[in-house]
């Protein structure tokens, strides 16, 4: 049989997706019973990072572990990749012996070409185009505080990165409308923004985008890679902090999240980060329950 794979929202059809955050909530209700997972025990996980990370390293060897199961780091250092073995090669060399693999990296075609030499489910947990488990927490987080996001408004301020693009693909998957408030220059990509223009927009006020919002997003505005760009893109992104003014024109009910690691003071204010109502830390948590329910539906599928 076919491994399935999770490159992007769109390998899940709406349904399975829909499937796998119901059973994270499960899993975080019940995290001794259902939390534990039906996988058989002993299975192992290789992670491939060749970007550094703090909640995807943690949430997936500590997700392995209470599956029953066990997971690999690997980073460059660790493994021939660093020293130029073609992907494939580590591809079906890797497959033959883990139950699973999760990678982290740059170029989106590297987990693509490696998923295609592997004889195990292969997870995306970020590259430069896309971070679909993190759209996974987030819309669990926003389903068990608000329910259904299904016909919701979303507003997305800041930069057409990774997570912005994961964003148009979770508003296909999840049929909400995504509001896109970035400056010119800093679009997500203009085939993804075409292929779902009936539900996606790009303005440039970020109080038009979160006018009636039910959910505002946003994210650092130089991701990893970017890093001399900084002092650029500060400026490109004065305008396009998350804060009061723009709660203030949402929804009455309204969430905000941001994936972290997060600059208060840039793209969202201290005060939003530090609110003792906030639901970021919920948020942040629910990718150990998503990716767990994700990692029991690809090896049981």
């Amino acid at each position: 049989m076919t491994a399935r794979h999770f490159l992007t929202l769109l390998d899940l059809s709406p349904g399975e997706l829909e499937s796998v955050i119901a059973r994270a909530i499960a899993m975080k209700a019940d995290p001794q019973g259902a939390g534990r997972g039906t996988i058989a025990p002993n299975r192992v996980m290789g992670m491939i990072f060749e970007k550094s990370s703090t909640r995807t390293r943690v949430s997936f060897e500590a997700g392995m572990t209470q599956l029953g199961g066990h997971a690999l780091f690997l980073s460059p250092r660790d493994t021939q990749l660093g020293r130029g073995e073609p992907v494939e090669d580590t591809a079906r060399v890797l497959s033959s012996m883990v139950d699973i693999v999760m990678i982290r990296t740059f170029a989106h075609a590297m987990v693509q070409r490696f998923a295609a030499c592997s004889r195990v489910p292969v997870i995306n947990g970020l590259t430069d185009d896309f971070h679909p488990c993190q759209l996974l927490a987030d819309v669990q987080t926003f389903v068990e505080h608000r329910g259904s996001i299904r016909g919701k408004q979303v507003a997305w301020i800041g930069d057409g990165n990774n997570m912005c693009q994961s964003y148009i693909n979770a508003a296909r998957q999840f049929d909400f409308e995504l509001r896109i408030a970035c400056p010119g220059g800093y679009e997500p990509r203009e085939d993804l923004v075409r292929a779902n223009a009936g539900r996606v927009t790009i303005v440039r006020d970020p109080l038009d985008a979160s006018r009636g919002a039910h959910l505002l997003a946003t994210d650092v505005w130089a991701s990893m890679g970017q890093e001399a760009e900084q002092e650029k893109r500060a400026a490109a992104f004065a305008n396009y902090q998350l804060d009061h003014r723009l709660l203030d024109v949402a929804a009455p009910d309204a969430i905000y999240l941001h994936c972290l690691p997060a600059h208060r003071g840039e793209e969202i204010s201290a005060e939003l980060m530090d609110a003792p109502d906030t639901v970021i830390w919920d948020e942040a948590e629910n990718r150990l329950h998503a990716q767990k329910a994700l990692i029991e539906f690809l090896l049981t599928a």
